[in-house]
């Protein structure tokens, strides 16, 4: 168990990054560096994770797999969560569900979005992991699209014993969404800009800094890490659903080819950039 003095430093280090207020920036090498020292991903840790609302689009087609792709088009993802208790203890054997839509904003297995497309019976880009000895569960999937109303996002759930302890969602830097929808396929080929970015999204608001995934570009994919806090003795409550514009293009191209099979970490994960080195 970790000490209140480590579980302090880690949350001072955290609070000092420019992360925390927007979203986007770098956490501390020393923050990273202390995180990795104490076997966590990423240094947003030590805090149980807000929950926010579950949405219209939560099916649970029993689908255990870390690959979750099936024939969505788009940029590789390689999405990491490690679940933690408030002490930074990882827990083992939890249930983790995830959903997102696809890079056109579609999600599976619903008649979506006012009937613009209708994918029922469909299973893409759902699935659910078991956390190991370290806490963490690894899902390959693709750079999450965006949808009216909604920053972009990954959904997710955490059971323990049956029972959801939190359900909450994962946001990204608004420059590396930008730069994908405006210019690279399928992305950009919705005929149509998105109206609501991470500062105008309740949700995002609601849910706060450390709902935010650190994200590393690597040769083929991009690497998604979030530390998730829980309570082992919360049952999550779905908590209603809102909405909102603005904008901010970024540059750098986006990475190819497939992200790797195993399950293993890629370690602590730095939050990149577009067009940096």
């Amino acid at each position: 168990m970790r000490s209140t003095l480590d579980r302090r430093a880690l949350l001072a280090g955290f609070a000092a990054s420019p992360f925390v207020a927007t979203g986007i920036g770098a956490f501390p090498t020393a923050a990273r560096a202390q995180a990795s020292a104490m076997g966590l991903l990423t240094p947003n840790v030590c805090m149980v994770s807000t929950e926010v609302t579950e949405g219209p689009y939560y099916i649970d087609p029993d689908l255990v797999r870390a690959d979750i792709t099936e024939d969505r088009e788009g940029i590789p993802m390689r999405l990491q969560m490690q679940v933690v208790t408030a002490d930074c203890t990882p827990v083992e054997g939890a249930r983790v569900d995830v959903w997102h839509c696809d890079a056109r904003g579609l999600y599976s297995g619903v008649n979506s979005l006012g009937g613009s497309a209708d994918t029922s019976g469909q299973t893409f880009l759902r699935g659910t992991q078991m956390t190991d000895a370290r806490g963490i569960t690894t899902f390959q999937t693709i750079y999450p699209g965006w949808y009216r109303g909604r920053t972009t996002h990954i959904h997710y759930k955490v059971f323990l014993d049956e029972t959801t302890v939190l359900t909450s969602q994962i946001f990204f830097p608004d420059t590396l969404s930008e730069y994908l929808f405006r210019n690279v396929a399928p992305y950009n080929e919705r005929g149509a800009t998105r109206d609501t970015m991470n500062g105008t999204d309740s949700i995002a608001e609601q849910a706060g800094e450390g709902a935010f995934a650190a994200i590393r570009e690597q040769k083929a994919y991009y690497d998604a890490a979030l530390v998730v806090g829980i309570n082992p003795q919360a049952v999550s409550e779905d908590v209603g659903m809102p909405g909102g514009p603005a904008g901010g293009p970024a540059g750098g191209p986006p990475p190819e080819g497939q992200p790797p099979a195993d399950q293993s970490s890629g370690g602590n994960a730095a939050v990149y950039l577009p067009g940096a080195s």
